[in-house]
Parts: structure tokens; C-alpha cells; sequence
């Protein structure tokens, strides 16, 4: 495993742990390969995470926009617009906006 694909592995899987360890009333997560869909049981909203193989990142669409972040030398997600987004603080922010419910990651 190349490690794009073992960072996205780690990620992922404390991604999809710290929505498991939420009551599933309050929101659901399916995993599926390249693609983590989190879902607000209430509202229906959705935070969709999945990867882009051919240009090494990671896409997240939440919070009506879609924001792609590259690994950066120090192991860092970044934003590729230079906002300074991180990875994990932009799905935490995204879950709580899609459903109120504030994930630890």
C-alpha cells in the first residue's frame, strides 16, 4: 500500500469510528470503498468524503461547496485553494452543520 492510500486508509477509518460512537438517531455513516457518506437521520442531509486516486486527494462535499485537500510533506490534509481548511476540522465542521452533532476526530 502506497501511502496516499494508507493516509486515506487511517483517515477513513477514524472517520468512520468517531460517527459510529454517535446514537445512529442522530447520524448514520455508510462506508464504501473510495467514498464515506455521513448522513443527518433527521434532515436527510448528507457529508460526502471520498478519494480522487489520480490526483492524490481527498474531496469533501458539505456545507454546499466541495473543497479538496492534497497531503501536504508533514502528513497534514490541506485545502488546494490555500484557505487553510484541514481535512479533519472541515468534516467536523460539516457534520455539525449538516446535523448539530459535533464528531470527535
Amino acid at each position: 500500500m502506497d501511502s496516499y492510500a494508507a493516509s486515506v486508509s487511517s483517515f477513513f477509518k477514524r472517520l468512520v469510528a468517531a460517527v459510529d460512537a454517535i446514537d445512529p438517531d442522530l447520524i448514520e455513516c455508510d462506508a464504501t470503498g473510495d467514498m464515506v457518506t455521513i448522513t443527518a437521520s433527521k434532515s436527510g442531509a448528507k457529508v460526502i468524503v471520498n478519494t480522487q486516486r489520480a490526483v492524490n486527494q481527498i474531496w469533501v462535499a458539505g456545507k454546499s461547496a466541495g473543497v479538496h485537500f492534497s497531503q501536504q510533506p508533514d502528513g497534514r490534509w490541506l485545502d488546494d485553494k490555500g484557505k487553510g481548511l484541514e481535512l479533519g476540522a472541515w468534516v467536523v465542521e460539516c457534520v455539525r452543520d449538516a446535523s448539530g452533532v459535533t464528531i470527535s476526530l
